[in-house]
């Protein structure tokens, strides 16, 4: 049994903590603009209401009953507001991306953080749920190779995702669950029962390697091979547990390899895929269609070139083969009558392209396997990338990341980060348009960096950002802000380092 006193001093510690997080919350800077009413054209609450709403929050959470009911009338007229304004206003429908912390389970904090959602206009809230290798499910229920986000003693009931969801769906607000995808995280990356389903580049480093020894700028990022089956089993085992809390949608990020940086931005050279785990290479082995063509596909892995040695010892290994083929190859009459030195260079040259083309399958592929669960349940789904994860550079090199965003599914959404910094927003609108070209304006939701009032480090405000995507691509029904910890910061370091009793 709880004593008084320690009674007492968790009574005097929440409030204390409320009444922090309502300084945050009135001093807050609210975006000045022209004002349609009690909202402005993003429609935004006015500072008036924003304050009265807090107040009246705050006699709600000490037990006063009509300040309960006032609260509950209040959070419905303004959810009313928002949508009405919503249906005259462009975008449709407005995201934040959300990062919690377990602090997030005192009382009260979660009414907090999503009162200030709606305050900015917001519809629709993109909750990380699976992020560096942690998840946001509670431990009782977590039954994955992932540790919960929360973990505190006497919280392993707690379900921080199902709260959070159920407080946005109180406001009528949307919640999504985003997650992170091919990056596992570092905790994944240590266990010995998993070091097989690592991705590995041609010198057998895992991505921890590779960014420990400059390739790359986070070590904790820890990437799969995305043919390993026991990654795909962990990751809809975790997915399940997600899907459970019932978001409203899921959105998969980190599709896609590293990025390197300098020179290991550009991935030129074989070794330079993350091709060489026991899975990825057994799958581009199958891609043989016959013997000669195994032999070959398997020396070039090996060494990342190959010889006219190599081609005449496969011309005299299997002398009933006409040419190697692979997936996607066609008999070019080149037979063995046609001096090595002459077919080399050709045939390198389609083996590059094959280890490229089953890089960038292997991404297309998980995402697709990851989405089923969701699919299955009826669950919208969406895709996170970089517009220009998909460039080739020079004549023979690809972008890292080989984030082949065009040759995901179109029956997904499509959620561009257009976060290109020139100083204005030209180079954002052409992200956007990039993508477009792609796919229909209904499908895709572009996702923005930056914060409401004013420019940051030679990124547009939200406002320009928007009023120029409006006036580009106005048939685009939905966009998304990067991140809830830019429009508050000093709110979003309160509910981080608090700690739980």
């Amino acid at each position: 049994m709880v004593s008084l006193r320690r009674l007492g001093r968790s009574r005097r510690f929440v409030a204390g903590l409320l009444a922090l997080l309502s300084v945050v919350m009135l001093n807050r800077p609210m975006p000045s603009a022209a004002q349609t009413g009690e909202l402005n054209q993003y429609c935004q609450l006015s500072q008036a209401e924003v304050d009265a709403k807090e107040a009246i929050r705050q006699q709600a959470a000490s037990g006063d009953a009509v300040a309960i009911a006032q609260y509950g009338d209040l959070l419905k007229r303004h959810t009313d507001m928002l949508q009405g304004c919503r249906q005259r206003q462009w975008p449709r429908q407005q995201a934040i991306w959300l990062r919690l912390y377990p602090c997030d389970l005192r009382p009260g904090v979660l009414d907090a953080l999503m009162d200030r959602v709606i305050n900015l206009g917001y519809t629709e809230v993109y909750i990380e749920a699976f992020y560096n290798g942690q998840l946001l499910i509670p431990q009782r229920d977590n039954r994955t190779v992932w540790p919960s986000v929360v973990q505190q003693r006497g919280y392993e009931d707690r379900d921080l995702l199902a709260d959070a969801i159920a407080a946005a769906h109180k406001r009528g607000l949307k919640a999504y669950a985003w997650m992170f995808t091919m990056n596992f995280g570092y905790s994944y990356g240590q266990r010995s029962d998993r070091q097989q389903v690592l991705a590995r580049n041609g010198l057998g480093e895992t991505t921890s390697a590779f960014a420990s020894r400059g390739g790359s700028n986070n070590p904790e990022e820890i990437f799969i091979d995305p043919y390993n089956y026991q990654a795909q089993s962990d990751y809809r085992r975790m997915l399940e547990l997600v899907l459970r809390r019932k978001p409203d949608g899921v959105l998969f990020d980190y599709i896609r390899y590293p990025r390197g940086i300098g020179s290991n931005s550009v991935a030129g050279n074989v070794n330079d895929l993350w091709i060489y785990g026991s899975a990825a290479q057994n799958s581009l082995l199958q891609r043989a269609l016959n013997n000669k063509g195994r032999a070959l596909i398997q020396q070039f892995l090996s060494r990342g070139y190959l010889t006219d040695g190599d081609l005449e010892r496969v011309d005299t290994q299997f002398p009933d083969e006409v040419e190697p083929l692979w997936q996607s190859r066609r008999q070019s009459g080149s037979t063995s009558e046609v001096p090595a030195s002459v077919r080399r260079p050709a045939l390198q040259l389609e083996l590059w392209r094959l280890s490229v083309a089953h890089a960038v399958q292997g991404v297309v592929d998980f995402l697709n396997t990851a989405a089923q669960p969701a699919k299955q349940q009826n669950i919208p789904v969406g895709a996170v990338f970089f517009p220009t994860g998909n460039q080739p550079v020079g004549t023979q090199g690809y972008d890292s990341r080989l984030q082949h965003w065009n040759r995901f599914s179109k029956s997904i959404s499509w959620h561009p980060m257009a976060y290109s910094i020139c100083g204005n927003t030209r180079c954002i609108v052409q992200d956007i348009q990039m993508v477009l070209r792609q796919n229909n304006a209904s499908n895709v939701r572009p996702a923005l960096a930056g914060i409401w009032g004013k420019s940051i480090n030679n990124r547009p405000s939200l406002e320009a950002q928007m009023d120029a995507i409006q006036r580009a691509a106005p048939n685009i029904q939905s966009v998304s802000h990067f991140a809830y910890s830019w429009q508050d910061p000093e709110f979003d370091r309160v509910r981080k380092f608090c700690a739980l009793p």
